[in-house]
């Protein structure tokens, strides 16, 4: 629904102007009263609202309410709320292969979510910055951001994973600044702390890229690049396999456009683990992996 509001084709007169300034300012509840309390917030007249309710398609505003309140109800889901609706797909031999098939599907239509130049901001904010990059996730999400760390700290210094948030984590925020990027993972049933320390880290200057899902993290409002990925599958729970593929293109798309300093920094690493053994066969530690000291 933000999109509807914000979308560039619309051609809005000022008094409109201010009632999808008053709902954005106040997304959604601004929207979830009558048609007259919207107008007395927004500063215009009753007919205003209808006039531009009508503008972006709907019947009326019963019928814009609706489909406001459907994306509520979607963006609260929770795995409990979504058992019954979800139940027919669980179970059986063929359930495994309907599950998969829906995470297939979800990747084809997080393909056509993004545009690619949206990568193309997020390649050149995460190359560029000076300071340090900041990875952070939810509940779930922290475990994709993890990942996307782990893959950084090979192409560039400096790169700090939040994990779980804590009183400590927040004291970092006294350090930041515009030559810093914080790259956050946000789906539905977004997580309080995540979306406070990706705000007050904005307010310092900080660019952010934000991972979500359809519905949008409240950190879109701010984030410089917001990267949409589909999560619903064949069961109760939100997929993150799209998020995991989108997270690997952008890792690729960097690897892409690197100019030999990350080879170089990629190449001192395997040295330092292969003098340390840290893999089967790459080093003088190797006896004790073979007998499954993994210490």
């Amino acid at each position: 629904m933000r999109d509807v509001l914000t979308g560039s084709g619309l051609r809005l007169t000022p008094s409109e102007e201010k009632v999808v300034q008053a709902i954005l300012a106040d997304y959604p509840v601004a929207a979830l009263g009558t048609a007259t309390s919207l107008a007395r917030r927004a500063g215009v007249s009753d007919p205003t609202v209808v006039r531009l309710v009508a503008k972006l398609g709907f019947e009326g505003f019963a019928d814009f309410q609706a489909r406001l309140l459907a994306e509520v109800e979607s963006r609260l889901q929770s795995p409990l709320t979504m058992l019954a609706a979800k139940r027919r797909e669980l179970g059986g031999e063929t359930g495994v292969a309907r599950y998969l098939h829906s995470v297939g599907a979800a990747l084809e239509r997080t393909e056509s979510l993004v545009p690619l130049q949206l990568y193309d901001r997020a390649c050149k904010l995460l190359l560029e910055a000076k300071g340090e990059v900041l990875v952070l996730g939810g509940r779930f999400s922290r475990n994709v951001a993890g990942m996307l760390a782990s893959y950084l700290v090979q192409l560039r210094p400096r790169v700090v994973d939040l994990g779980r948030l804590s009183p400590d984590e927040f004291d970092r925020l006294i350090d930041l600044d515009r030559r810093d990027l914080l790259i956050v993972f946000d789906y539905r049933r977004y997580q309080s702390d995540v979306v406070a320390f990706a705000r007050q880290a904005n307010a310092r200057k900080v660019p952010v890229i934000l991972f979500t899902d359809p519905w949008r993290s409240p950190i879109a409002e701010f984030a410089d690049v917001a990267l949409i990925a589909e999560g619903e599958a064949g069961s109760p729970f939100d997929t993150l396999a799209p998020a995991v593929a989108q997270m690997e293109a952008l890792v690729a798309h960097a690897l892409g456009r690197t100019r030999g300093q990350e080879r170089r920094r990629m190449e001192a690493l395997e040295r330092v683990r292969g003098s340390n053994g840290v893999t089967i066969g790459a080093g003088p530690q190797n006896e004790g992996a073979e007998t499954g000291d993994d210490g």
